[in-house]
């Protein structure tokens, strides 16, 4: 493995501390601000800045965000995903301890068996770790982000106002997200172009608009929904869609035996089973939310 791979690997390790840490932080200031309004989401953003914690979340998100793109730019997408995955075992330790979180059974093992389903994904992603891997096909990237933003846009718009709106909405912020990070990680492959020919590039207006939508869905989902569940199902959205595009968009090596395509599929399928498990039971938040 290269150094520059294991420096990018080390700032994806700061940014998985980081964006548990800036959620946590954004969901404490969301749920005392005027409610988000999804058609209105410069004025609903604007609103937000009025909450102390809500900006120091923003603020150490942004950070995050920083750490995000060198680590993008230097490593191999799958692996920075990964290892930011990884950190969502993170999740439920910070929320519980410091931000004082009541965190149930089935939230620990719902995180626990993403934890664990990201770490046999890695297990499998061997090989890709001699250069950064951001070559791409247009073919293959521009429908990939337009099949993430449509997803994204779908899910938000079928959300409604039930018991899981909360963790629909994470999902939707999760996929916003994807297609940013993707948008990131084919953008770097054009650094050596100049600053002007980056900020130029079409890539980088879809960075803005899909962090954006993603940073008031997301705002949204932590406002109507339970912190543990909706920040897990947002990180795991974002970062399986993430790892994905790896080989599908930038055309990182597959396991090439059989048992590493059994435990690829076995990492993805433990994530779902986590996703699916993490939401607290439909009955246990009417009960919360009637308090």
């Amino acid at each position: 493995m290269s150094l520059s791979v294991e420096l990018g690997l080390g700032l994806a390790l700061a940014t998985a501390f980081s964006s548990v840490l800036g959620f946590l932080y954004k969901h404490r200031g969301a749920v005392e601000s005027p409610a988000v309004e999804l058609r209105a989401p410069v004025r609903s953003s604007l609103a937000l800045l009025w909450s102390r914690w809500y900006v120091i979340g923003l603020l150490v998100a942004t950070a995050s965000w920083g750490l995000h793109v060198a680590a993008l730019s230097l490593a191999p997408i799958s692996l920075v995903q990964s290892v930011i995955a990884g950190g969502l075992v993170l999740l439920t330790v910070t929320a519980d301890r410091l931000f004082a979180h009541q965190v149930t059974r089935r939230e620990w093992v719902g995180v626990g068996l993403a934890a664990l389903g990201l770490a046999f994904l890695a297990a499998t992603l061997s090989g890709t770790g001699s250069s950064a891997h951001s070559d791409y096909d247009a073919s293959r990237l521009v429908p990939w982000i337009a099949g993430l933003s449509a997803l994204a846009l779908v899910i938000a718009a079928r959300s409604g106002d039930g018991a899981r709106a909360g963790v629909l909405l994470g999902a939707s912020a999760g996929l916003f997200w994807a297609a940013s990070d993707t948008s990131i990680k084919a953008l770097s492959h054009h650094l050596g172009d100049g600053v002007g020919a980056v900020l130029a590039n079409p890539l980088a207006a879809v960075i803005a608009i899909a962090s954006f939508a993603g940073l008031v869905v997301s705002a949204r989902s932590l406002q109507i929904g339970k912190a543990v569940p909706v920040i897990a199902v947002t990180s795991v959205a974002a970062n399986v869609f993430t790892i994905a595009a790896g080989p599908l968009v930038f055309g990182e090596p597959l396991p090439d035996t059989s048992l590493g395509v059994i435990v690829r599929m076995l990492a993805f399928a433990l994530v779902v089973c986590a996703a699916a498990l993490t939401p607290a039971p439909v009955r246990a938040v009417e009960a919360e939310a009637a308090r």
